[in-house]
């Protein structure tokens, strides 16, 4: 049995560019895919947030639309109320690299907000990185990328081929002209190899033992790459 550190916002809104705070935090399918996942395979999980607030599901992300239907948004919302760990984190400046052997980044627009500029993460990646473990990070969470900044001021993951939520993803999601920065942008402008599919289908890029996917359907088959690097 494996032990995997989920990395989680802790912030409950995303500052647009107007200044104004739109509520967010998680995206629940981003972290319950993943988490069952990992759970049926036998692994543990440790939530960990920034100062050990208790993460905030995007309550949007919870809605029929977004989650194909009553029926699935429904199981859904019941593999949250499961997730006893995510009501029990620690403290993100308190995890050690050395007690895991995987780590996971849930996206939503929470990571926009606290994880692309805080420290503590940006250096946990850049161990994780060159720890060769494996490394999975999700849709939004790529945003926290950009806080592993090298002592030359360079970008640990630059010239890493990557997936994250793209612009056009950001655009059709309504939020593309409301934003301070778009994430796909910020990541090539910090060297990051952005490797975009089609809005809204899988699409997951391995890069040594970096996983990543787009968006939330990428989160079950991240899970099932990262399990394989596991194995």
């Amino acid at each position: 049995m494996s032990k995997i550190l989920f990395v989680m916002t802790g912030a409950d809104h995303w500052t647009l560019a107007d200044g104004t705070q739109h509520p967010t935090g998680f995206w629940a399918e981003e972290a319950v895919a993943p988490y069952e996942v990992f759970r049926a395979a036998g692994h543990e999980i440790v939530v960990a947030t920034p100062g050990g607030v208790v993460p905030t599901v995007d309550k949007s992300s919870l809605a029929p639309e977004v989650n194909g239907g009553e029926e699935n948004a429904d199981r859904i919302a019941a593999a949250l109320g499961s997730f006893a760990e995510i009501e029990n984190p620690i403290r993100l400046e308190d995890a050690r690299l050395d007690d895991y052997d995987a780590v996971f980044y849930p996206g939503g627009h929470g990571p926009m907000e606290d994880l692309a500029v805080d420290a503590t993460s940006g250096r946990l990646l850049i161990d994780a990185l060159a720890s060769g473990k494996p490394l999975g990070v999700v849709c939004h969470a790529p945003a926290a990328l950009l806080a592993a900044t090298l002592e030359d001021g360079s970008n640990a993951f630059a010239g890493y081929r990557v997936a994250a939520f793209t612009n056009a993803e950001e655009t059709q999601a309504g939020f593309a002209d409301k934003a301070k920065w778009l994430l796909e942008t910020r990541l090539v402008e910090a060297g990051v190899d952005v490797r975009a599919g089609e809005p809204w289908v899988p699409n997951v890029v391995v890069d040594r033992n970096l996983v990543t996917g787009q968006n939330p359907a990428s989160s079950a088959p991240l899970a099932a790459e990262v399990l394989k690097k596991l194995a």
